[in-house]
């Protein structure tokens, strides 16, 4: 399964964007959980991000699956692609790929209402305690990244490399598509070994 490009939710983007439609996704990840003959599920993510609560439903769905999952991060994971990352089994990033973290804004919208900045406070609080709890990134280094100021261009955030992903604990691991498949098949066989009645005849 592969996220490229613009997590599209609940706004439709101009046709020349590359998008990657959450309510397509989200039937494949039913499917997948629903047939036998589907072992494992790996996603591949080049992603800037996009729509948080579609980001954050796709991140739900790969967590709460019965089988194994693994993700890999190539090029970019940014943003509520962060999430995504980190809500497999394994999660895998290239050593030349980037994750930005940063925290939730509205682009080019003044917060004219208390309410809306208390939604926003409260959906940057379900991302901040999704990645802690789906890697081994420690909430004051997430929190520390993510407020971090100078790093990106009149914004606030981090932007990380593959090496310091995995430093931090945010990913498991190095590596690319052929270590990727390598998890994914000794988390399958793990579950064959575990569950010999679910094994495909």
């Amino acid at each position: 399964m592969t996220i490229i490009g613009q997590v599209e939710g609940h706004l439709v983007l101009p046709p020349q964007n590359k998008t990657t439609k959450y309510e397509h996704l989200i039937p494949q990840l039913v499917a997948a959980e629903q047939n036998k003959k589907i072992e494992g599920v790996l996603v591949i993510l080049n992603t800037v991000g996009g729509d948080v609560e579609a980001g954050l439903a796709i991140a739900e769905m790969i967590a709460s699956l019965s089988k194994p999952t693994v993700t890999l991060v190539l090029g970019g994971g940014h943003s509520i692609g962060v999430p995504i990352a980190v809500a497999s089994n394994v999660s895998i990033i290239a050593e030349t790929a980037t994750m930005t973290i940063h925290p939730i804004r509205l682009n080019g919208l003044v917060i004219g209402v208390p309410q809306t900045f208390e939604y926003l406070d409260k959906m940057q609080e379900r991302v901040i305690r999704f990645v802690i709890n789906h890697s081994r990134i420690s909430e004051e280094k997430f929190k520390e990244l993510m407020f971090k100021t100078g790093e990106l261009t009149r914004d606030i955030g981090t932007t990380v490399v593959g090496t310091d992903a995995v430093r931090y604990g945010l990913i498991d691991s190095l590596g690319g598509i052929g270590d990727a498949l390598r998890e994914l098949n000794r988390l399958i066989e793990e579950r064959r070994k575990a569950q010999p009645g679910a094994m495909v005849q």
